[in-house]
Formats: structure tokens, C-alpha cells, sequence
């Protein structure tokens, strides 16, 4: 197979989200350490382990509509650098108030990033590859959240907390001089495209709606709300259990920090084989109708998530929450690839940026619904995996919802 521009677009979109989700879920990892350092309640941690999603959902809708006015290129670039930079920063803060300035800012540095890497994709791969293109790109957030706990597990035992952060600062800012050196906003700007190619990717821009709609005709779309809501209540799931995983581990089961940070390894990397599956099941067999596999993926995830809950002993629990994990990566792929290609290319940002202002809201409610929850009830993690049932079982109507019908202008 002849190597194409498009898959060097897709390797730095892969390698963006790997450093992204590393430098994100390393707090997951590390929180019960700095929470003794500062002395910090169930409720004070969740404040800490939400702060990043309130920046974050701040900038979701304007980094798409950036995205869309100035291009990829430069918004990934930009937000790499600031996360980056906010990442290292983090390692030195001196006390809780200062920590919760600091991850505010790495969300609003982050925020701009996910709408312009599909506005990217959007832009470089076909309809009937963009499950695939997402799948492969949205693996290497599980395997972010794979390594995160590893190197905390590892540098916590012999430098601290502190040196984690500090040391992840180097391979964002790299990594953000070649987005801008290697993406590109179209493929017309691209040296060295060969003849061939570059026709290619002109038949593949031809055949796809390019008018120009105003931003307000998508908030009033049916179905991009339905799919805004449904990642809302997937969300609020996936980032509990992603969150508060290593905290569960450690006083609930009674892991040491070597073993949480082994089995919650484990747990994301079925995560990333649920992504990667996804996006070949979803091109393969429901390219026209992906609201099946959400609705489908989400009924099972319940099932796996009670088993969890009352299974007796850490290991078990972790083994139906790593199932979980793998089914519902299939579903979180049919959940972002159906904006893809309900928008025009030239409007994508911004609706990405709508459906995951929705989905990072969550990232925001989680926490701290999961700290208030612990605090009343002495640690109760049982109630917390019951409850996360619940709420997945309650995505299942708005995935219901979703009609796959193009949004024209």
C-alpha cells in the first residue's frame, strides 16, 4: 500500500492524542498522592479532578469555530504548546488553590484541540474512512490513560508527584512543531503532493457538500443535539469510572500503588482495542445507520458495570470494568463519527465543538458528583458503580434518537 499525506495527517493526530490523554489522565493517577500531600477531601479531589473540564468545555464550541476560521494547522499547534506548557506548570504549584488555577488554564489550552484534529481528518479522509480515521486517532487516548498510571506508578515511588509532570512537557512542545510543519490546512498547500495524489484528493473534495451554513442552523439540528446529549450521559460514566478508578483501586480494593497502576493500565488498554474495533465496525457494517452499535454497546455496558459493582473481589471488578471499557470504545466511535459526516467539512469544527461541550460538561459534573457521593457515604464505591450503571442505561434513549440524515445548508 503506497503511503499518502492523509496518513501522515492521521500519525500526528494519533501521537497529539497520545500526549494529550497522558498528560490529562496522569492526575487521575497521581490525585490520591497529591491529595495527601494537601490534605484533601473526597470533595476537594473531585474540585481538583473537575477544574481541567471547566476550562475545557469553556472552549470547546469557540476552539471549533476557530478551527473553522483560521484552520487545523494552527489551532493544533497552538493548543499543544499550551497544554504543554500548563502540564510542566502544574508540577510546581504550591497549594491547592494555585493547582486549581493552573488545570482551569490546561483546559482552555486543551479545549481548541479535539474540534481542530476532526476538522483535520474531516478534511484529509473520505466519508467511508472516517470511522477508521477516528478509531485509529481516539485508540492512542487509551493508550494515553495506559501509560499515564505506569509512569506515575514509577516516578511516584522514587521522585514524587511533583517530577511526573515536569518531565511531559518536552514531547507536547516537539510534537507541536510538527503539526505546524507537517499539517496542512487542505491538500492543495502541501509541498511535494504528487500529481496523482493531489487529483485524488480533489475527486474526494468534489464529492463532498461544501456550502456555507450559519452556526445557529446547527444548534437547531435534531440530531446533532441527540448525539450532544448522548455523550453527555456516556461521559458522565466514562469519566467516573476513568477518574476515579485509581482511587477505587487503592482504599476500595486494597491494591498498592504498583497493582492499581498495572490493572488500571489494562483496563484503558481495552479501552483503545474498543476504539480501534469501532471504527472498522462502524465503516463496515453500519455506516448508515450508527445510532445500532451506540444503543447496543451502551445496553451491555450496563450489564458489565453491575458485575463490577458486586463482584468480590478487586480483580474481578477490574476484569468487567476493562469488558466495559472494550464495548463502549465501540460505541464512543459511532458516537463522534456521526457528527463527521452529518456536517459540511467547511462547518465541522463547530459542530464537534457542540457535542463535546455537551460530553465535556460531563467531565465536569463526574468528579464531583462522585466526591460529594463518596464523602456521604463513607466511601460507599458499590453505590458509585450501581449509579454509573444507571446513568448508561439512560443514554440509551437519546442514542435512540439519532437519525443519520446530512445536515444541508
Amino acid at each position: 500500500m503506497r503511503w499518502k499525506q492523509r496518513y501522515s495527517v492521521l500519525a500526528i493526530v494519533f501521537a497529539a492524542y497520545l500526549i494529550c490523554y497522558l498528560d490529562r489522565m496522569v492526575m487521575a493517577s497521581a490525585i490520591p498522592f497529591i491529595a495527601e500531600d494537601f490534605k484533601l477531601s473526597s470533595v476537594e479531589m473531585g474540585r481538583v479532578l473537575s477544574a481541567f473540564f471547566v476550562g475545557y468545555t469553556f472552549m470547546q464550541i469557540p476552539g471549533g469555530l476557530l478551527a473553522d476560521r483560521f484552520g487545523a494547522r494552527a489551532m493544533l499547534t497552538v493548543s499543544i504548546s499550551c497544554w504543554s506548557i500548563m502540564t510542566a506548570v502544574t508540577g510546581i504549584v504550591p497549594g491547592v488553590a494555585t493547582l486549581l488555577a493552573v488545570r482551569i488554564a490546561f483546559g482552555l489550552g486543551e479545549g481548541p484541540f479535539p474540534p481542530s484534529a476532526s476538522r483535520a481528518l474531516s478534511v484529509w479522509f473520505p466519508a467511508h474512512e472516517l470511522g477508521r480515521a477516528n478509531g485509529l486517532s481516539l485508540t492512542s487516548t487509551a493508550l494515553g490513560a495506559t501509560v499515564a498510571p505506569l509512569i506515575v506508578a514509577a516516578v511516584i515511588v522514587s521522585w514524587g508527584w511533583r517530577a511526573v509532570f515536569g518531565a511531559l512537557c518536552l514531547p507536547g512542545i516537539i510534537l507541536a512543531w510538527f503539526a505546524w510543519r507537517y499539517v496542512k490546512d487542505s491538500p492543495e498547500q502541501t509541498p511535494h503532493l504528487s500529481a496523482q495524489e493531489l487529483g485524488e484528493y480533489s475527486v474526494l473534495a468534489g464529492a463532498q457538500p461544501r456550502e456555507k451554513a450559519g452556526f445557529r442552523r446547527y444548534l437547531s439540528t435534531p440530531t446533532l443535539m441527540w448525539c450532544a446529549a448522548c455523550l453527555f450521559f456516556f461521559n458522565v460514566v466514562a469519566w467516573g469510572l476513568l477518574n476515579w478508578l485509581p482511587t477505587y483501586l487503592l482504599k476500595a480494593r486494597g491494591f498498592d500503588v504498583q497493582r492499581m497502576g498495572l490493572f488500571v493500565a489494562l483496563t484503558n488498554l481495552a479501552a483503545g482495542i474498543g476504539y480501534l474495533l469501532g471504527g472498522f465496525v462502524c465503516d463496515r457494517y453500519f455506516a448508515r445507520n450508527l445510532r445500532i452499535p451506540i444503543v447496543i454497546t451502551l445496553i451491555v455496558s450496563v450489564g458489565l458495570i453491575y458485575l463490577a459493582a458486586v463482584a468480590p473481589n478487586g480483580e474481578w471488578a477490574v476484569t468487567w470494568l476493562a469488558i466495559a471499557f472494550l464495548i463502549s470504545g465501540i460505541g464512543a466511535i459511532a458516537i463522534i463519527t456521526a457528527p463527521l459526516v452529518l456536517v459540511p467539512k467547511e462547518l465541522v469544527g463547530g459542530a464537534i465543538g457542540i457535542v463535546n461541550t455537551a460530553g465535556q460538561l460531563a467531565g465536569i459534573v463526574s468528579p464531583l458528583l462522585v466526591g460529594y457521593i463518596l464523602d456521604l457515604t463513607r466511601g460507599n464505591f458499590a453505590l458509585i458503580l450501581s449509579g454509573l450503571g444507571a446513568i448508561c442505561l439512560i443514554a440509551v434513549f437519546p442514542a435512540s434518537r439519532i437519525r443519520q440524515t446530512a445536515i444541508n445548508a
